[in-house]
């Protein structure tokens, strides 16, 4: 488990000061919001189409560290051609070449999380869960903050040849990690349908991931907002760096707390309110009159998004058999990545046109939603009749 933490955390690292690198660099370099969405939205929406295709794979082959591997050394291998080419050649290089690192993403996430049903013991997964999610979290602390320090510090050139650094880093890790075996050999296509299939059949499951696509969505217009926000209280864009970081810190102090919460709630509903709350705390954000106010609700605003990783990743344990665990894990985290993209697209349209401050009630509002779409998408027809039913006991239990 030693080595499998400190895999994931690497590979996750690099990819969290990515997302935020990207944006700097081409707002530095062209100072036009609209490419930076479409950058961020070329970064992620491939991973629509090769999440659930990667996920099946995953589940059949006794290389997944070879694909864990091969995902990083993409990575290094664009990040050092995006370096030369953001500002210096056409507008279009710069969203091809974050496609091409797109492609792998779901790998991040759902590759190596899918490991962890065959890793640990089910009695342990709990636990297991909640590190998990401090791993996400502990990346995305570090991530935003080692990106916005060195950009800020040195320059934003600096913090890409990092990326490029902790890939290689994650790659010598990777290595270290316990081989697995092979699942069933289905047909590639058939595989991934089934995959998708169970997320679409399934109705808990469907509550959660619906709920947390939404959010990704959410995440992405946030991706965007911050560094145009900030400026408005008179800090630099590479401040929003930091307030990524309070988000995590947040999030990580309530996600290795929240055990208890996995053992008594089902995973789906704390996922639901979790979404719900995190959108209220969103609501509070357009008020702060000042970068150090807005640090610290966003310190708060995190502490409320705790418990919903661990949730996540209980409800794709709970409400799918192991050998689905790599599809499903893959396929969901696709999903999530898409839409995110589409959040960032969305925000840099939208943003010259709301503002900042409108753009972050967009935000909150979106994560209400998340919450209520996922209550809705979790209806369990009733038998026989064609209507679709999930009564407050069963929503709440």
């Amino acid at each position: 488990m030693r080595s499998y933490f400190t895999a994931a955390t690497l590979a996750r690292l690099g990819d969290d000061m990515v997302a935020f690198t990207l944006v700097l660099l081409v707002l530095d370099r062209t100072g036009s919001a609209v490419l930076a969405g479409a950058t961020g939205a070329a970064y992620a929406l491939p991973a629509v189409v090769t999440g659930p295709l990667l996920g099946a794979w995953l589940d059949r082959t006794p290389y997944r560290r070879t694909a864990l591997a091969t995902n990083q050394g993409v990575l290094v291998v664009v990040m050092v051609a995006l370096l030369a080419a953001v500002g210096h050649t056409p507008a279009w290089v710069t969203p091809a070449l974050a496609a091409v690192a797109g492609a792998t993403l779901p790998m991040v996430s759902g590759g190596f999380t899918s490991m962890l049903p065959r890793l640990v013991p089910a009695e342990q997964l709990p636990r297991a869960n909640s590190f998990e999610a401090a791993s996400f979290g502990t990346a995305t602390i570090a991530g935003p903050a080692l990106a916005a320090t060195l950009a800020a510090t040195l320059s934003v050139e600096v913090a890409g040849v990092a990326i490029a650094v902790t890939a290689i880093a994650s790659i010598v890790a990777i290595t270290r990690l316990p081989a697995l075996p092979a699942g069933a050999q289905e047909p590639l296509l058939s595989s991934a349908v089934a995959g998708l299939r169970h997320l679409v059949r399934t109705p808990r499951l469907r509550a959660s991931t619906i709920t947390t696509t939404v959010l990704a969505g959410a995440m992405g217009m946030l991706l965007i907002a911050l560094p145009l926000h900030v400026p408005t209280l008179h800090a630099p864009r590479s401040a929003a760096g930091y307030l990524w970081t309070a988000l995590e810190v947040g999030s990580v102090c309530t996600a290795l707390l929240s055990t208890r919460l996995q053992t008594r709630w089902r995973p789906e509903h704390l996922v639901m309110a979790a979404a719900a709350a995190y959108g209220v705390a969103f609501a509070f954000w357009p008020l702060a009159g000042s970068f150090a106010v807005l640090l610290v609700l966003a310190v708060l605003t995190g502490a409320i998004e705790g418990p919903l990783l661990p949730a996540m990743f209980a409800a794709r344990q709970q409400y799918s058999p192991a050998d689905l665990q790599g599809r499903v894990g893959t396929t969901a985290a696709s999903l999530r990545v898409g839409t995110s993209a589409l959040g960032q697209a969305a925000a840099g349209l939208l943003i010259p046109v709301l503002g900042t401050r409108a753009m972050l009630l967009v935000i909150a509002g979106t994560l209400v939603s998340a919450a209520a779409l996922g209550a809705a998408g979790g209806v369990i027809p009733r038998r026989g009749s064609g209507v679709s039913r999930m009564s407050p006991k069963s929503l709440f239990s």
